[in-house]
Parts: C-alpha cells; structure tokens; sequence
C-alpha cells in the first residue's frame, strides 16, 4: 500500500497522529519529517481525515498553519484516541507475552499432596492450551534446574540472593520443630538424634544452626525421608528436627509422636516461587496469587488449629 493511499470519509489513527504532527510542527513539510512521509502523503491524510469529520481543521494557508474552531475541538479528542490506542497496543504485547506455550513448573515435595492438585486445576483452566511440564523434587535440584533453564519457575526454600534474572515472589515462612516420642520430658532429649540428609538444603541449613548453638549431635543416621524419620520417631528410635511443612508430610505418624519448639533459638525456612524474568509475563505473580490462597487454606489453617502455640511463627510472607 502506497503513502498516499486511503479512503475518503475514513477515520484513521494515521491520519489523526498526522493531523497533531502538523499542529505541532506547524507546517506539512516539517510534519512530513518528523513522520517519515512525503509532503504530498500529509497533506492528502489531512484532506482524507476533514472529509471524514466533515469540517476544516487547519487553516493550511497561513504560516505557521492555524486550527480553526473545528480544530481545536477535535484536538483534544485526537490526543485522548492515539492514548488510548497506545494503551491498547501495550496490553495487547502483555497479553501475547503473558501466552505461554509450555509451562514448566517444579514443586518441592512439601506441597505435593495438598496445595499442588487445586494449584495445576487452576493453571490449567487460566491457561487455556498451555502444556503443564509438572516436577517435583529437592529445593537444591529445583535451583539447579531453573538455573539450566529446565524449568520456569520453582516453589522452593529459597537458597540465598536470587541472580539477576530472576524474580522472587515470597510465599511463607516455615519454621522449624522438635519431633519426639510421646512423653519425652521437656528440653533437650536424651535420645539418639536423627538429623535430615545434609545433601539436601534443609539438612545443611540444620546442621549450621546447631554448630551456631554450640550443640554436638552424635547421629549415626542421616535420613532424606520424612516419612522415614516420622516413622522411626514413632517407634521411639530416636528425635529429629524438621520444618513444620516436613513434619506434616508423613501426615499418618501425626497421632504418634509430639511436635515442640526447638530447645534451642527459633529457626525458619522461607519459601517462595522464584521464576525466570525472560517471557514469563505476569503468570509467576499470578502464580504466587493463586499458592498463597491454597497455602492459607490447606497448610496455615490447619497446622495453627492443630499447634496453636506455632503462633506467627507459621504464616504467610509478607508481600512487598
């Protein structure tokens, strides 16, 4: 299509934006440069656009040229369309970037059984025609793999400060608890301690607080299960230390054995969704939404109604 076609009586966003350019310029040869258009192609979109409106808008004969009556009413008029189609152009790219054609999504296995079944039914319904590539795992791997780029966006603990192309959306605050036999008395046990594996995040990050406390733990077992450790709590085998999430994990051991605050300092976990910045548009914040509800729901309600004394010490992030 050549510069200068167009059909009279046609209203046109090219022909308003160089209706505004030859106000401001105050003359068709310097709005035609500023355009990248010829003179001739200006002044026929200007006589195009007074045909449409049926009205003369410039006085084109003066120098510099004048708006008439007409002009300086659709002028404001013009200004707030070309807004306005800006606006539209801009939600348009968002929406395209926010179109993911595969969504790779790791999860660490804490959330696996509650929170992630209602998490992916929502996903799925918001994202129409979207592959779901689900995968769950260690914090630690879930860093690893979002790192290699084999996957968008992770629900982990977070592992000190995020790189640079990634952005963080805090999720909760998990702190961390004694697990005894029933009837231990209170404080330190004398019992064989069972500490959760140091190849994983959580186990490194016990370890560190107890060398912190100045507490030496004889442990013959280092055990990457829960349910393992629930297990053989329950048969009275030893304590262990894990986070609120952890110990909930091996939901059937609940009734056997007792959850207490650590007979040492305080010590928490943060999790969050850390996702790629590149091509994600606002799913990752969408995402974090929609977790903190299901958290809320199927995590907090129930652990606080269950240990009440847990307090503020289990709960939400705060939201920047």
């Amino acid at each position: 299509m050549s510069e200068t076609s167009g059909s009279s009586g046609r209203l046109t966003l090219w022909g308003i934006e160089v209706f505004l350019a030859t106000v401001e310029e105050g003359a068709i040869t310097a709005a035609a440069r500023r355009l990248g258009a010829s003179a001739s192609a200006v002044s026929q979109q200007l006589t195009n656009l007074e045909a449409a409106l049926g009205v003369t808008l410039l006085d084109r004969s003066a120098r510099p040229v004048r708006l008439t009556p007409e002009g300086t009413l659709f002028r404001l008029r013009a200004q707030a369309i070309l807004t306005e189609a800006a606006q539209a152009r801009a939600e348009l790219r968002r929406a395209e970037a926010g179109r993911l054609a595969v969504l790779q999504l790791g999860m660490i296995e804490d959330f696996e059984a509650d929170v992630t079944p209602r998490l992916l039914t929502e996903l799925a319904a918001r994202l129409d025609g979207t592959r779901i590539l689900f995968e769950t795992g260690p914090s630690h791997r879930l860093h690893d793999l979002l790192e290699a780029q084999g996957l968008d966006m992770i629900v982990a603990a977070e592992a000190g400060a995020a790189p640079d192309w990634a952005e963080v959306h805090p999720l909760m605050r998990d702190p961390f608890v004694a697990v005894v036999p029933p009837g231990t008395p209170e404080g330190l046990p004398d019992l064989p301690f069972l500490l959760y594996t140091t190849r994983h995040l959580m186990g490194r990050q016990i370890e560190g607080h107890l060398a912190a406390a100045g507490l030496r733990l004889p442990h013959r077992f280092e055990i990457g299960s829960y349910h393992a450790l629930m297990a053989l709590v329950a048969e009275g085998a030893g304590w262990t230390i894990l986070s609120v999430l952890g110990a909930t994990r091996g939901q059937r051991f609940l009734g056997a054995v007792e959850l207490r605050p650590l007979p040492t300092q305080p010590l928490a976990r943060d999790i969050a969704l850390i996702a790629r910045r590149e091509g994600m548009g606002d799913w990752p914040a969408v995402t974090a939404g929609l977790l903190r509800a299901g958290i809320e729901a199927q995590v907090l309600g129930p652990a606080c109604g269950r240990w009440p004394w847990l307090g503020d010490d289990l709960r939400l992030a705060q939201v920047p």
